[in-house]
């Protein structure tokens, strides 16, 4: 087959924040740069983000940097690497003004700073009181970031490859990356992007459980392309599951609602969180929130007729404010949930939300690799932001609005590294011979199977194994079994069936190829997770109810050649201050 090839300095591979705050970076400087979308850059993901962006600015009380990194590693569990976590804060209010000098329309105070909001987890002083540093644009701060983000990148002449799906990487003898095969999704036709820096910018894979506030495209398709290349993935047992997605939905309902003042109530009335946490209350991280509601939910005081969700209560707040403050939650509890939340509550159940893990980098975002030697080493011409990469600044449990801060400031910072690395400023590396023959391989596969499964069935059937055995709460007879049954589900991807073999428009295709990259992630993680015989933040286990720091106080690494596992050290030194030691949490 023939195969169109274009040459770029740069192929940045996902529209959402980071990867547009990259390539802003990268077009800045004069730079040829190729953003691919599977849709147009203004629908991914990063649009549903409601409730803020952190940033120590002061503007509503005092704060700081260091504070906001105390509550980033206690919020992690201390499985998060404390140089990265550093980094991220101390970058944060400068991430923010430029946001805000791009035209970001945060909301304001009388005196024309940026209003902050009470956010989960967020203290000052070192947890002695909550404090307020969620920066926010109404509940619709990603719907702000990325418009403004797509406008910049527009100004800059930044190239877009719209609904476009990248198939595998390409890699050379040398393990160097060299750009990726990618399908335009219209009409099947596979191209070959070369570039002498890859960016994945992918997003999450939330679509591996059946109950998930990601969207429909979050299927961890750059999870899937480094696993078939070879590449580790990090940390993929910690799952957030955030505490409030509207039951029978999994539309998030921003953390910004508690922020702004509203409550979780069980059957009985009672504010349950006093309980939990008598400090903190509804502030809680969302890990300490989610357990305490599947708890009340558990112990038969769960709402509805099937005793299976709590309440969100905000109507005391007012009517003026929550039309002021978060005008999409109340339209998502009217449409959702056929609620009208200035009169009456919202019933919300803990929903997957955010992925914690995912490809290992380090603190330039350069992608990260084991070699024979046991040794880690950068992957040439390789680097991964945003919720698809794991720096690790979040760990075991992310705190709130620092997604939208890990995507400004990695973003930024792995397009700085490339402007000023020697990498762009040289010339292409040959391409391989075969460059493209696994990806079409796989395609061929589809187009000549007479029959076989369903796609949905057995995408259906990921979730459903997921939802089950790697929920909120976990044990060492439900992890197991899962192990066995996502073994088995991966036989089934390789006999799925496409009905249509019409090439335009044919979503049956993409979907099928979505499902090869649900299935990595689905190993990844159900393998990872059966292995950590602890509980910490996100993975909660039944059987290992305690932390353990002296065997488990480290990251997981999985590779798909046999599903096995390795593990490296959890980078507790900071870059200019005295390491946070762990401590059990309480709130």
């Amino acid at each position: 087959m023939q195969l169109n090839k274009r040459k770029f300095d740069v192929v940045v591979v996902g529209a959402g924040g980071s990867g547009l705050r990259c390539a802003l970076q990268i077009a800045r400087a004069g730079l040829d740069v190729a953003v691919l979308s599977k849709v147009f850059p203004t629908r991914s993901h990063t649009v549903a983000a409601q409730g803020g962006i952190s940033a120590s600015l002061g503007n509503m009380s005092e704060d700081n940097w260091y504070w906001h990194m105390f509550d980033t590693v206690k919020g992690s569990d201390y499985l998060g690497d404390q140089d990265a976590i550093e980094f991220m804060c101390r970058e944060a209010p400068s991430a923010v003004y430029e946001l805000e000098h791009m035209g970001m329309p945060f909301d304001r105070n009388p005196d024309g700073t940026i209003y902050q909001r009470p956010f989960g987890g967020h203290t000052a002083n070192l947890g002695e009181k909550p404090v307020q540093r969620a920066c926010a644009a109404a509940d619709r701060t990603g719907h702000a970031l990325l418009h403004t983000l797509y406008q910049q990148n527009v100004a800059a002449r930044t190239h877009f490859f719209v609904e476009w799906m990248a198939l595998d990487l390409i890699r050379d003898a040398d393990g160097d990356v060299l750009g990726v095969v990618a399908m335009e999704m219209e009409t099947g036709e596979v191209s070959v992007l070369q570039a002498k820096a890859t960016v994945l910018a992918t997003g999450g894979a939330g679509r591996i459980f059946a109950a998930s506030t990601n969207a429909y495209i979050n299927t961890g398709d750059g999870i899937g392309m480094a696993a078939r290349a070879g590449l580790p993935l990090q940390d993929m047992e910690f799952w957030q599951f955030h505490p409030t997605g509207v039951a029978g939905a999994g539309v998030l309902i921003t953390e910004g609602v508690r922020g702004e003042g509203g409550i979780l109530l069980n059957a009985n009335g009672e504010r349950f969180m006093e309980r939990y946490a008598p400090t903190y209350k509804d502030l809680a991280p969302r890990d300490f929130v989610s357990r305490s509601m599947d708890q009340e939910i558990k112990e038969g005081r769960g709402v509805g007729p099937h005793k299976d969700h709590v309440l969100l209560k905000l109507d005391h707040l007012g009517a003026e404010t929550i039309h002021k403050r978060l005008p999409s939650i109340a339209e998502i509890a009217r449409k959702f949930a056929n609620v009208d939340c200035t009169k009456e509550p919202i019933p919300v159940v803990p929903t997957i939300h955010y992925q914690m893990g995912g490809i290992p980098t380090n603190i330039h975002s350069q992608v990260l690799t084991v070699g024979a030697d046991g040794a880690e080493h950068v992957v040439g011409g390789l680097y991964a932001i945003g919720e698809c990469s794991c720096v690790s600044v979040h760990g075991a449990n992310r705190l709130g609005t620092n997604s939208l801060l890990d995507l400004v400031v990695f973003g930024r910072s792995s397009g700085r590294h490339l402007v000023d690395s020697e990498l762009v400023r040289g010339s292409h590396k040959d391409l391989p011979k075969d460059c493209a023959d696994a990806p079409l391989a796989r395609l061929a596969r589809l187009e000549s199977s007479s029959s076989g499964e369903s796609i949905q069935d057995v995408a259906n059937a990921i979730r459903a194994s997921m939802q089950k055995h790697c929920g909120v709460f976990r044990t060492s007879d439900l992890l197991k079994e899962g192990v066995e049954q996502i073994a088995q589900l991966e036989q089934r991807v390789q006999s799925i069936h496409l009905k249509d073999k019409s090439k335009v428009f044919n979503t049956a295709r993409v979907e099928a190829l979505e499902v090869e990259n649900l299935i990595e992630t689905a190993k990844a993680t159900i393998v990872s997770a059966e292995a950590r015989k602890e509980s910490r933040g996100a993975h909660s286990h039944r059987d290992f109810q305690e932390r353990d720091d002296a065997n488990w106080l480290k990251h997981t690494l999985w590779f798909r050649d046999g599903s096995r596992l390795a593990y490296r050290e959890v980078q507790m030194k900071p870059m200019s201050v005295e390491a946070f030691q762990p401590k059990p949490r309480t709130f």
